[in-house]
């Protein structure tokens, strides 16, 4: 039933509902996209009907959507861009080409024509940079080596995105306006337009920006206020040129991400971006029309199952073919295993400049809710999942192309797993004491940097799986005086310290931990000796600075 109220009422009852809506979908461990699109359904044509002049809510959808994509152009600067690397530029590519062929002969199968499955298949290939940063970043996983995979991929895919955005507002420029449109013509002004739009904000990067933030910084409300007109007047520059505010807002923020105010921005105005989109999910749930979709929940159904299901398989193939474990192409995929708050913008996109009904918006929207809920119980759960399946991984596991035995004429004192930033600090001290060191890195592709003349000479580099039970005899580990992972997942460490034991090893055997649950989850192998103690660096630089700061403290009272 329709509820005649005044739009400042309306919106109010509205914030209320999504408010109470999503405190149960937090209680529920539920991303609270899901439950902004539940209030969207419930206030919108299928439920109470309370938004018949949606003016104001759209215009804060489109606000939302422009600061998100101004936040992502913020964090992909110049030399970000360069670091992706071979390994991010073949996974991503690799997936979103394999993921969208599938996809396609999906919705091919079940009746969709040639354009809607197009769009279908490509709205499914990207993953939630928000919600696997989040989980991720929740567990502790974004400095293990399938969590940085992970996020070199989504990098790939939110370059990709861009790209398909600005294909789409072209083929919209040059559509909706109705009759004939002159290819060439339109082609050219784009060119013409795109190119002078890129020029001046190249100038604008190279001379004007920072010059202009060093005075606008020195006020954080101004530097506020200012991020957002920069935000907001780009995306309308950019439509008003023919293309989207997507693309607008994006290159505004990409010419800031060099800048040295960008975390200062970012940080700003992640909260508002997190306010104002939920008017974007909430109008999505509002415009979908059930009885236009209610014939696609089949399909909708089986393109979640390979979105979640698929995902992981595609990565183990493409991730196995350069070298990787197959337990980390599956946590990688399982950690990408949703479509994302951009396949939703996407899909509207789409829909706006005519290409797809609302029946297909409808179908992409079911998809994500199924994976996005899906995915918020996977990834909590990935490392168990994967010691669940690993008997059917270590057959799919191929053999590391950069795998590499040490020299066994050489005798060293400490076995290093793991060149992250406390293995790296780690190895300078051991060599500082005077220790020859092996190192053992599982990333095939990593760069590990040994610039430094001395730890080149003390220092040798092999190539190897460390939850590899077979890995560890080719090791020298019976005459070396310690032996340390700085690897922080209990499982790898286990199972790695029963082999190195297994292969002959008597020596001290270190593991590394970062949380309290961890460093009990040894507590059993403490006790039989398999691991002999357990590193908390966080905790105990802690205790060093603690240290510190007393003694200085009681210098200074002496001084006194």
């Amino acid at each position: 039933m329709a509820l005649e109220l005044d739009t400042f009422a309306i919106t109010a009852l509205i914030l209320v509902l999504a408010a109470t809506v999503a405190f149960l979908a937090h209680r529920a461990k539920q991303p609270l996209i899901i439950a902004f699109i539940v209030v969207g359904i419930i206030v919108g044509p299928t439920g109470f009907d309370w938004v018949h002049e949606a003016e104001a809510l759209e215009l804060f959808a489109e606000i939302g959507i422009a600061i998100l994509l101004f936040l992502v152009g913020l964090k992909l600067d110049v030399n970000l861009v360069r670091s992706v690397g071979p390994v991010a530029l073949a996974t991503g590519l690799g997936q979103i080409v394999i993921t969208a062929a599938i996809g396609f002969g999906i919705s091919l199968l079940f009746g969709l024509d040639l354009l809607a499955a197009a769009v279908v298949a490509v709205a499914i290939t990207f993953s939630s940079t928000i919600i696997v940063v989040k989980l991720l970043g929740d567990h502790r996983q974004l400095d293990e080596l399938h969590g940085r995979v992970a996020l070199g991929l989504l990098i790939v895919q939110d370059v990709v995105v861009i790209v398909v955005m600005i294909v789409l507002t072209s083929i919209g420029g040059g559509t909706s306006g109705g009759g004939s449109v002159d290819i060439g013509a339109e082609a050219l002004r784009i060119l013409l337009s795109g190119g002078g739009l890129l020029i001046g904000i190249g100038i604008g990067m190279r001379w004007v920006l920072p010059w202009l933030l060093d005075r606008v910084a020195t006020s954080q409300e101004l530097l506020i206020v200012w991020s957002v007109a920069w935000a907001i007047g780009i995306a309308a520059l950019t439509d008003v040129l023919g293309f989207s505010i997507e693309v607008g807002a994006f290159l505004a923020g990409f010419a800031l991400a060099s800048t040295r105010y960008r975390e200062q921005v970012h940080a700003s105005l992640s909260g508002l971006r997190d306010f104002l989109l939920l008017f974007f999910f909430i109008v999505l749930g509002a415009d979908l029309n059930f009885a236009a979709i209610g014939a696609q929940v089949p399909l909708a159904i089986v393109l979640s199952l390979f979105v979640l299901i698929g995902t992981p398989i595609i990565m183990i193939g493409i991730m196995s073919l350069m070298g990787y474990p197959a337990r980390v192409g599956f946590l990688a995929g399982l950690a990408i295993a949703q479509i994302s708050e951009f396949s939703l913008i996407l899909i509207a996109l789409t829909k706006d400049i005519g290409l797809v009904g609302d029946e297909i918006v409808g179908l992409v929207t079911l998809v994500a809710l199924i994976t996005i809920a899906g995915s918020s119980y996977l990834i909590p759960h990935s490392e168990k999942i994967a010691t669940r399946l690993e008997p059917l991984l270590n057959r799919l596991q191929r053999r590391n192309p950069r795998s590499t035995e040490p020299d066994t004429g050489t005798r060293y004192d400490a076995i290093v797993f793991g060149h992250g930033r406390f293995g790296s600090q780690l190895i300078r001290e051991l060599v500082g004491e005077g220790c020859r060191v092996l190192l053992v890195e599982w990333d095939p592709f990593a760069e590990v940097n040994l610039r430094d003349a001395a730890l080149a000479d003390r220092v040798d580099v092999v190539f190897g799986d460390a939850r590899s039970p077979e890995f560890p005899q080719t090791l020298p580990v019976r005459d070396v005086r310690f032996i340390i992972s700085t690897v922080p997942d209990p499982d790898t460490n286990l199972v790695l310290a029963k082999a190195l034991r297994h292969a002959g090893a008597s020596c001290p055997i270190a593991v590394t931990v970062h949380t309290e649950e961890a460093a009990q989850f040894y507590r059993a192998a403490l006790i039989d000796e398999t691991i002999s103690t357990v590193l908390h660096p966080f905790r105990d630089a802690a205790d060093d600075a603690l240290t510190t700061l007393k003694r200085l403290e009681r210098a200074d009272a002496d001084a006194d």
